[in-house]
């Protein structure tokens, strides 16, 4: 079982999420790029970004292969609606400092525990220079969900136990 779709609820990497081809003339600008997306499909309240920027500064998101993880801080989790994820694509690169560039920002919104573990699985897929590459050129979001999905199938270890604290079958 991985990562994508199975093992988190309905929706968390939405089409909609996936931003290709996208500019950022620095890390600021792509920071705040990726918590618009989260802001624009209802997942967070817009002082998350904010929050983003301040992880950031405590903390690099960069993880490697050109890949950035932007998340907010502890206390921003009061701003999250719903656990997703967005996919912004950087062809140029942005500039993440000491050296690191940043082709990928996949910026996370979750309010309960599943935050370090779907930090943790979505981490160990990118690592894998094959599937950064993939997810760095991808020209459609059919692409990067594709990817995403085929990359935490081939590692179970990079699987998300369910929430035990949502009910199944519940519907809201």
């Amino acid at each position: 079982m991985g990562l994508l779709p199975a093992d988190l609820p309905a929706g968390v990497l939405a089409p909609e999420a996936v931003r290709l081809g996208q500019r950022a003339v620095d890390k600021v600008d792509a920071l705040r790029q990726s918590g618009r997306v989260l802001t624009d499909i209802g997942a967070v309240e817009a002082g998350y970004v904010e929050a983003m920027l301040a992880r950031e500064e405590l903390v690099t998101t960069f993880v490697g292969e050109g890949v950035a993880i932007p998340h907010g801080t502890n206390e921003a989790r009061a701003l999250v609606h719903r656990t997703a994820l967005g996919f912004l694509q950087f062809p140029e690169g942005v500039d993440w400092g000491d050296g690191a560039t940043v082709q990928v920002c996949i910026p996370i919104a979750a309010a309960g525990g599943e935050h370090m573990a779907l930090l943790s699985a979505l981490a160990m897929v990118l690592l894998d220079p094959e599937q950064a590459e993939r997810l760095r050129s991808a020209t459609s979001a059919d692409d990067v969900l594709a990817v995403l999905a085929a990359a935490a199938d081939d590692d179970d270890d990079a699987a998300i136990e369910p929430d035990p604290t949502v009910t199944e079958g519940v519907s809201s």
